[in-house]
C-alpha cells in the first residue's frame, strides 16, 4: 500500500447499455471493491459497440488513469469487437491466443460442444496480453497494459475482478462519516459550503432524501486522514445543531 492516490477508470461497452435492455450492474460492484481496497473510480464511460468510440474512449482514459476496467464486448458474435478494438489502440494485432484456444478447445471438449469459430473468436486478444482467469465459464479476459478486459455478464466479470484485484497497486483507503441532516439541500448549501473550504483536504458530499412529504439531506464526509475527517464531520455536525435551533423561515 502507498499513501499515494492510486486512480482509475472503467469502459462499459455495448449497445445494450445504452438502450436500456441491460441494466449495468458492474459499475457499482467495481466501485464498492475498488473503494475498499484503496483506488479512486473517477469516471465511467459508456459506449456502444462501434470500434472508432471504442478506441477514442480507451485512448483517453489509458493515459489520463493508472488503470482502466473495460466490460463487455468479449464474445463470440460478430458486435463483440472489443478484443479488435483494444488492439488497434495498442497499435498491435488481435490473434488466437494459443494458451487460451487449448484453455476452450479441451473445455468444450470435455462436454461434447464443438469448438466452433464463433467460439473461437473469444479466444482472440491484442498480441502480448496476459490472461485474466475465468472460472466460470473458462473464456479468460486479458490484461494488456493498464488495461484489463473483461466480460459483461456480471458473474463473470466479478469472477473476473477477484482474480484481478490482488496484482493491482493500491492506495490510502478514504474513510467516510456520515450525517444525517433533517433539513433540505436549501437550508445548508452556504454553512456546508464554507466547511468545505476550511477543510480542503475533505470531501463532502450532500445527498438528498424526500420522504413522507419532508426534505431532508444525508451528509458525507470522506477523507484519508483520521483527524482531518473527524474535524470535518465535527464542524458539520455542529451545523446541524445550530441550524436545528434556529426559528423556522
Amino acid at each position: 500500500m502507498t499513501d499515494e492516490v492510486v486512480t482509475a477508470a472503467m469502459l462499459a461497452i455495448g449497445d445494450e447499455l445504452l438502450s436500456g435492455r441491460t441494466k449495468d450492474k458492474n459499475i457499482g460492484h467495481l466501485a464498492d471493491i475498488l473503494t475498499a481496497v484503496g483506488i479512486d473510480l473517477e469516471e465511467v464511460r459508456i459506449v456502444p459497440d462501434e470500434e472508432d468510440r471504442i478506441i477514442e474512449a480507451l485512448n483517453a482514459l489509458r493515459e489520463r488513469y493508472e488503470y482502466v476496467f473495460t466490460s463487455g464486448g468479449i464474445g463470440p458474435t460478430h458486435d463483440d469487437i472489443t478484443a479488435d478494438a483494444i488492439a488497434k489502440a495498442f497499435g498491435v494485432p488481435c490473434e488466437h491466443d494459443v494458451t487460451a484456444m487449448k484453455l476452450m478447445g479441451d473445455n468444450y471438449a470435455s462436454r461434447g460442444i464443438e469448438f466452433t469459430e464463433s467460439r473461437q473468436r473469444m479466444a482472440r486478444m491484442p498480441r502480448g496480453s496476459t490472461h485474466i482467469d475465468n472460472p466460470v465459464s473458462t473464456a479468460p479476459g486479458f490484461h494488456i497494459g493498464n488495461v484489463y478486459v473483461m466480460a459483461g455478464v456480471p458473474s463473470v466479470f466479478q469472477a473476473m475482478l477477484d482474480n484481478v484485484i490482488p496484482t493491482l497497486r493500491v492506495g490510502k483507503k478514504l474513510l467516510s462519516r456520515s450525517v444525517n441532516c433533517p433539513f433540505g439541500e436549501g437550508a445548508i448549501a452556504v454553512p456546508l459550503r464554507n466547511i468545505q473550504a476550511t477543510h480542503p483536504d475533505t470531501i463532502i458530499g450532500s445527498y438528498p432524501k424526500y420522504e413522507n412529504g419532508k426534505f431532508s439531506t444525508e451528509l458525507v464526509v470522506r477523507a484519508r486522514d483520521e483527524q482531518k475527517l473527524a474535524a470535518a464531520e465535527t464542524a458539520v455536525k455542529e451545523m446541524v445543531a445550530n441550524i436545528a435551533t434556529q426559528p423556522a423561515q
